[in-house]
Order: C-alpha cells, then structure tokens, then sequence
C-alpha cells in the first residue's frame, strides 16, 4: 500500500539528530522524499555538544535505507542566504517542497549564564523558524498546490518555564513568538490552501535534553525540575512520538486543521 505522503516532499531543519531525523525518517516512511538541512556545527553559547556531519549522513543512510531520496546541506537557519541556497539546491535535486518542517532549535541553558545566550537562541529558535518558512514560501506558492508547515514549538511555547538565565528566558520568549508566527502564517497562507501548526512537545529523549549540561540545570533547582515533570507518568516522551503527531497534520488526515497549537505532552500544559 503507498504511504500516506507518498509523491511528497519534505524540507526539514535540524534534521541531523533527535526530533529531525525522527520526522526525516517518519515522513520517508510514509513516502516522502526528504530536504535535510543542519548547521552540524557548534555554537559557542550551547553548554552540550551539537551535531556533526556524520550525525546528517546517518539520517540520510537511514532515509535512503527506506529507498526514499533526500538532500543533505549544512546550513545554518540564522543565514538567509545559506538557507536559501539550501533550499534551492534540495528542491533542483529533489523536487518541489509540498511539507515544511522548521524544526532546528537550541536550548542555551546551563549553571554558566552568558549574555550571549539570549541573543543565540532568539536567533535560531525564532528568526530560523521565520527564515525556514520565508525561504520556502513562495515556491509553494506558485506551485498552486497547498502544502503544510509545521513549526516546532515546546510546552515553553504556551506556559512560563525555562528559567531565570539568558538562554532560558530567550527560549521560552522564542518559543512564545513561533506561535505567533504560526498564526500569522496560518491566516496568510491559507488563501493558497497551505496549513500552518505548531507542535509543543514536553522533555524529549534527544541528545538536546539528555546530555550533562541540561541535567545539571535541572538538578541545581529543585523547583525546576519539579515544573519540568508531566502529568502521565513518563519523564520524556520519545521523538516518534513527535513525529507521528506531525505526520498527522502534515497529511490528508489532518487537511484541515490549520492554525492549532498542538501539545504533545504527556498532560504537562493540562497541569498548569
């Protein structure tokens, strides 16, 4: 039976590790063809290590491993410019973009505050999420076919954690305007038949929460790390679970849902 994106093409940012390669390797499944860009480069604010090169050619080992095609590019989404050529040379390759997946994030948070880390995560968190989608757009656009983007938000999109620091604050504030975005765009780009959501995830299982940095955050507040729990009993979800969330509403299933905030919590904002 084909795959209910079957034809498709994805783009998706941050799609070296965790959420991304999650939704790169979901959405092949069900079809699609893939569009990966990551920045698999360090930033110096970020306290855990981010992602490599191999780290992206292993997401796409394992997408051409479901004989699906994809595109790979290091690109950073805080670069325009970058992001475009990426785009532009992902959609030559590949073809036109029909899902969009603005997924890459950071999370500058650790028992170290640098000023810096405001600016960095408002940089990638909500100006990459901006950039993602404008670079994409209009070819959506002319192609007259609709489409679906999905921005990834956090429950710190739709309630008040994350912490007294630069990075934390920044990435609650971020995360906040990613809704913003979406509605925006939802409003929009729904003349050209293209849905906009966002997802809102609790802790996840990726090497962005599950690292030495981030554990040390938590544990130095126990307030903190009493906010951070879910209602079911389950300290982190896993990325497919993200993932599936998005295949939903990327898909027919979900062709008309557009504007929606969609928590993938575990009950975490339902406790608020």
């Amino acid at each position: 039976m084909p795959g209910a994106l079957e034809g498709k093409v994805a783009f998706v940012t941050g799609a070296a590790r965790g959420q991304g390669r999650s939704h790169a390797i979901r959405l092949a499944q069900e079809g699609a063809d893939i569009i990966a860009v990551d920045i698999a480069a360090q930033i110096d604010t970020v306290p855990y290590p981010m992602s490599t090169p191999e780290d992206l050619a292993e997401t796409a080992r394992q997408v051409e491993a479901l004989d699906r095609r994809i595109f790979t590019r290091q690109a950073d989404v805080r670069d325009r410019d970058a992001l475009q050529a990426a785009f532009d040379a992902g959609v030559a390759e590949i073809g036109p973009v029909d899902i969009v997946l603005a997924n890459a994030g950071i999370a500058p948070m650790s028992m170290h505050p640098d000023p810096r880390e405001w600016q960095d995560v408002i940089d990638v968190n909500l100006t990459g999420v901006y950039n993602t989608v404008e670079v994409a757009k209009q070819s959506m656009i002319d192609r007259g076919q609709g489409g679906a983007i999905v921005l990834t938000s956090s429950t710190a999109g739709l309630t008040g954690i994350g912490g007294n620091t630069p990075g934390g604050l920044g990435y609650t504030a971020a995360k906040h305007g990613v809704v913003g975005l979406m509605r925006s765009y939802a409003n929009y780009l729904a003349q050209y038949s293209i849905r906009v959501n966002t997802v809102h995830p609790t802790g996840v299982n990726t090497p962005m929460v599950v690292n030495d940095a981030m554990q040390e955050f938590i544990q130095a507040d126990p307030a903190m790390g009493q906010a951070m729990a879910n209602a079911l009993p389950v300290p982190l979800v896993e990325p497919v679970d993200i993932s599936n969330a998005i295949l939903f509403l990327v898909s027919d299933a979900g062709r008309y849902v557009t504007g929606v905030t969609l928590p993938v919590d575990a009950g975490f904002v339902n406790k608020r």
